[in-house]
């Protein structure tokens, strides 16, 4: 039995933001090694390790037309920030954070098992913090939430809200972990149309009012 298209993700924010399209998808997430490489910059990083994840669901599931994997990487100043270890990190990095800019860049890599064919995507979002008090900080880690994110935030996150949305522009589902307007570019490119208008749903979904969703679907971003 074969799939059309197989997500390898075991991140729950992918797989809502993946039903957004409308596609029926196959789930296969793969371990990998998030170790940075000496000397690798974070856009190569987050290729790298999205075609590490790719190849592995194409072997786990050869079946598959078409196989999907993405990695999201915060960066601050040149500085790859992970998942934070414990509670103790997260408080860090979201304090380095605070009231600063720093950029969230993701990598989506296409993979059609049966050609070998692979489409790389990658978007970038400049994401400014807004300047939260230490009180609603250490509420926010004991919630928990930060403890499986890159970085220590969610951006879809509305209690604590660590994104100063108004002076973002730039794609939130990119920073949710996959940019939505990327993966339709590069469906396209596959010979792939969505039958939806995925930017209205992704606005929708977010709340957030996209400026740059044209920009992403003329490959100008």
């Amino acid at each position: 039995m074969t799939c059309m298209l197989l997500l390898a993700s075991a991140s729950p924010r992918r797989r809502e933001l993946m039903e957004l399209t409308g596609w029926d998808v196959e789930i296969c997430p793969v371990p990998v090694d998030e170790m940075v490489q000496i000397d690798e910059r974070a856009e190569a990083l987050a290729i790298r390790l999205a075609r590490t994840k790719a190849r592995a669901a194409a072997v786990e599931c050869p079946a598959c037309e078409l196989v999907l994997a993405a990695d999201t990487v915060v960066v601050d100043g040149g500085t790859i920030l992970g998942k934070p270890v414990d509670a103790v990190d997260a408080e860090r990095m979201l304090l380095l954070l605070r009231d600063r800019e720093h950029e969230v860049i993701t990598a989506l890599v296409f993979l059609q098992p049966a050609s070998g064919e692979e489409i790389v995507q990658t978007c970038k979002t400049v994401v400014p913090m807004r300047a939260y008090d230490r009180k609603a900080l250490q509420a926010y880690i004991a919630g928990g939430s930060p403890l499986d994110k890159a970085g220590a935030y969610g951006i879809q996150d509305r209690e604590f809200n660590p994104v100063e949305l108004s002076q973002m522009r730039g794609c939130f589902a990119n920073v949710m972990g996959l940019p939505l307007c990327h993966l339709q570019r590069a469906l396209g490119r596959l010979g792939h149309d969505l039958t939806v208008d995925l930017p209205t749903r992704c606005i929708a979904f977010t709340g957030y009012d996209c400026s740059v969703y044209q920009e992403i679907l003329r490959g100008k971003l």
